[in-house]
């Protein structure tokens, strides 16, 4: 791969990875509602099971997906169910109790790294950049691709955590908690539109 090109792969997985979408309004309502530490193991899981998944994308399942285009459909399906199950869970997630401590649980690492399987934005970034980077799907191709992502990526959406965080202060108040809360599960419902 010539510099131009990783450089044209390196904007692209800073822009799919720094912008909203599923992964990034997660991981902000998680460090807004449970701290950043305790949201390490769920930016951790985002970070290496996308990076898993494009590796996996590019050795063979986009060609599962050119055989048997049911398998879209079926992902939709899933997709749509699950981001709608998360977005309840984040709307009604419990105010933090006088201590500080959010009585739920935040996503663990391997929930974070399942999750990338039915995250619609995560699809289209893994097949969008195994077609423009790795178009043959040559495993060192796969791999650079896969690296590059996984370089950029765990930086780019632990900031989204680290504003959660900075918001904890100002959704101290109850009210303003539970509209933080409804915000973010709405954006969530609204990154369903990647799926149309």
């Amino acid at each position: 791969m010539n510099q131009t090109t990783l450089a044209a792969l390196s904007a692209f997985a800073l822009v799919s990875s720094i912008t909203p979408g599923p992964n990034n309004m997660m991981l902000m309502a998680s460090g807004a509602n449970f701290g950043l530490r305790r949201t390490v193991p769920h930016a951790l899981g985002v970070g290496i099971g996308f990076t898993l998944m494009i590796v996996l994308v590019g050795v063979g399942l986009m060609g599962l997906f050119d055989l048997f285009p049911v398998l879209n459909l079926v992902l939709k399906m899933v997709s749509v169910v699950y981001l709608l199950w998360l977005a309840w869970k984040i709307a009604h997630a419990a105010a933090p109790d006088t201590a500080g401590r959010s009585r739920g649980k935040p996503m663990s690492f391997f929930q974070a790294v399942l999750f990338q399987w039915v995250n619609p934005k995560a699809w289209s970034m893994a097949l969008t950049a195994i077609a423009l980077y790795a178009p043959d799907r040559n495993l060192a191709a796969v791999l650079l691709v896969a690296a590059i992502f996984g370089l950029i990526n765990l930086p780019s959406t632990s900031l989204w955590a680290v504003m959660g965080v900075s918001l904890r202060g100002w959704l101290s108040s109850p009210a303003r908690l539970r509209a933080f809360n409804w915000t973010m599960a709405a954006l969530l419902v609204g990154s369903l539109a990647l799926l149309m």
